[in-house]
């Protein structure tokens, strides 16, 4: 019998050194889209997926973002004093029950696999997901729970993909597939973090959505390093298909944004804020209004 995934870890120690200097003193997870942070999007996305059980892996200078899932009473105070209801219900979506969230420090950046790795005490023996803040997927029904739905069925290891353009292909996970076709649901016979370019064995990649088995923490412990001398998360996956369980890549519905990269970043914005109701307006005519502007001025 497949157990459910209640369980989630969010790798959140890098240093975001491609968002500097905003960085240096704001954790890259509480920059906003809109005005939600991205680890809102990553915390509302597990919620709606059935994860009960929050664990951060983080690194010195992140204490905010303990700050930002605590109760606020001041706040609270202000906003009733205004009846200043709709912010209220807004303020406590942010706030976790006591003991549902917990937070690990990885000492040293050693890879996606090493900061997994760090919160294998607390996983055990069970299924768990992992979530990677940056990659923020806009979609009717959350891609966790598009994935938790499809492993109901399949167990085993499951990594959400999505096909990325053969000259990009060296900055992701690759999956090596059985037959490319075009189920939601594929199965893997292999996986190749960052190969180089024209040696991919296709061009769907690991986009930052997994549900994993407590096997993979078992090749973890060997700490071996990969591509960019980092323990890559892929290879113990990958593993997995070489001690014979099944791996399975889930092609989502929705669209991704990479926010861990500028540009993906301000598409993310422009994005949510066009779905908005009531920014929606407002921010079409300005953008209607500056586009041909701007393609006058190149």
């Amino acid at each position: 019998m497949k157990r459910r995934v209640t369980k989630a870890v969010f790798p959140v120690a890098g240093l975001g050194t491609r968002f500097l200097p905003a960085t240096k003193s704001v954790p890259k997870e509480i920059m906003t889209l809109v005005d939600r942070p991205l680890i809102q999007y990553a915390i509302d996305e597990a919620r709606e997926a059935g994860i009960t059980e929050f664990i951060f892996v983080t690194s010195r200078g992140k204490s905010a973002l303990e700050d930002y899932f605590d109760n606020a009473p001041e706040l609270e105070a202000e906003l009733r004093k205004k009846n200043k209801d709709a912010l209220m219900e807004t303020l406590k979506t942010t706030y976790m029950d006591s003991g549902a969230i917990a937070y690990i420090r990885q000492h040293k950046p050693k890879g996606l696999g090493h900061a997994v790795w760090c919160a294998r005490r607390l996983i055990g023996d069970e299924p768990f997901a992992v979530i990677l803040p940056d990659d923020v997927i806009a979609a009717e029904k959350p891609c966790l729970a598009q994935m938790t739905e499809a492993y109901a069925e399949t167990g085993g290891c499951m990594v959400a993909a999505m096909r990325v353009p053969d000259e990009k292909t060296p900055a992701y996970g690759i999956l090596d597939v059985e037959a490319d076709t075009l189920d939601r649901k594929i199965s893997v016979r292999g996986m190749v973090e960052k190969p180089p370019l024209g040696s991919a064995p296709s061009n769907l990649a690991v986009i930052g959505r997994y549900i994993l088995t407590p096997d993979v923490m078992n090749t973890l412990n060997d700490g071996k390093a990969g591509a960019g001398g980092e323990i890559q998360l892929t290879d113990a996956i990958a593993k997995e298909i070489a001690h014979g369980r099944p791996v399975t890549g889930y092609r989502f519905e929705g669209e991704r944004f990479d926010c861990g990269s500028k540009a993906g970043f301000l598409q993310a914005t422009v994005s949510f804020a066009l779905a908005r109701p009531d920014l929606s307006d407002e921010f079409g005519r300005f953008l209607s209004e500056i586009v041909p502007v701007a393609r006058a001025a190149e």
